[in-house]
């Protein structure tokens, strides 16, 4: 009887958060960024943050009841998407188009893959690459005060001078939600405060996209030119609210770290090699590929397990 042992339930972390919970977190989180849009590009903009919104959620509806499956929209998750695609559209693009993106992001990147919880890559961005493969016009095509002209970072790469301080506080051109750095932030510190995300995969992708731009920019320790890169091209929202997607990122702890590197890597590699000056949408995607590798060879040893040596 020595020998037995008494057998009881596991011990539980019980927490009242739900995924529609966490969206809704999320949404909160992105309103600061949207709101300056709003304020910063006009009417267009709220038109197509709302029709990005309401087509994303209508398309999800539709599809589960053609498939006669329990609708999900309460949870959430396609106005994120809706709300994510939007802020990362140009203002002036064809309402259509956006239209267009929204569907394709959650019918082709969402539910085709089984929904929430089972796409490969973040819908947002994969409706993203694909207007601006589809439209690179329109989708390149950048209005402020009336008069259309280059994102900041095209014009740095081109090798023309930029105004930091308009970067920081967002008065430049560039997408519905890229353009403040300040307002992004603050939805960043709300995630982070709620718990929604830490600092691992952000924190890890900032600094290693710092250290290639330091090795590999041509510029050396540039402070004007680091912040310029730092401030644009959507690379503050997309650390903070896109590459943190829980679906599309590694769970393991060196996994994330290792994941923040290649998006860091990616995104230097786009911006200072290639035609492309932005670069964050398709290093996001790309390591989001990745991270099912990535996971496989960070998964921790359980506790107590030996490593086994080949004789």
């Amino acid at each position: 009887m020595s020998d037995l042992y008494n057998v009881s339930s596991s011990s539980h972390i019980r927490s009242k958060d739900t995924s529609s919970r966490i969206m809704l977190y999320v949404v909160i989180a992105l309103l600061p960024a949207a709101a300056f849009g709003v304020w910063n590009f006009g009417l267009n903009a709220l038109i197509l943050i709302l029709a990005c919104i309401a087509t994303c959620v209508a398309s999800e509806w539709l599809f589960e009841k053609l498939i006669h499956k329990k609708s999900t929209i309460n949870d959430f998750s396609a106005v994120v998407t809706g709300l994510l695609l939007a802020l990362n559209l140009p203002h002036t693009l064809p309402l259509w188009q956006a239209i267009l993106g929204s569907v394709f992001a959650i019918v082709i990147v969402k539910m085709m893959f089984g929904g929430l919880g089972q796409n490969f890559m973040n819908p947002a961005l994969g409706a993203r690459c694909f207007l601006l493969v589809s439209f690179a016009g329109t989708m390149t095509s950048f209005t402020y005060d009336g008069v259309t002209g280059a994102t900041p970072l095209a014009l740095l790469k081109s090798g023309e001078s930029v105004d930091t301080m308009k970067m920081l506080i967002g008065t430049t051109a560039g997408t519905i939600g890229e353009t403040s750095v300040i307002a992004i932030l603050i939805g960043a510190v709300i995630l982070i405060l709620l718990g929604v995300i830490d600092l691992t995969i952000p924190a890890s992708y900032i600094l290693s996209f710092v250290v290639f731009i330091l090795l590999f920019g041509g510029h050396g320790f540039d402070v004007n030119y680091l912040t310029a890169h730092l401030c644009g091209g959507g690379l503050m929202l997309g650390a903070f609210f896109m590459a943190t997607d829980y679906v599309t990122s590694p769970i393991t702890p060196m996994g994330k770290v290792v994941y923040g590197i290649c998006l860091g890597i990616f995104t230097g590699l786009f911006r200072i090699f290639g035609a492309n000056a932005e670069g964050v949408s398709f290093a996001i995607i790309l390591s989001n590929l990745l991270v099912p590798i990535i996971e496989k060879f960070t998964i921790p040893r359980a506790f107590g397990q030996k490593k086994e040596v080949k004789q």
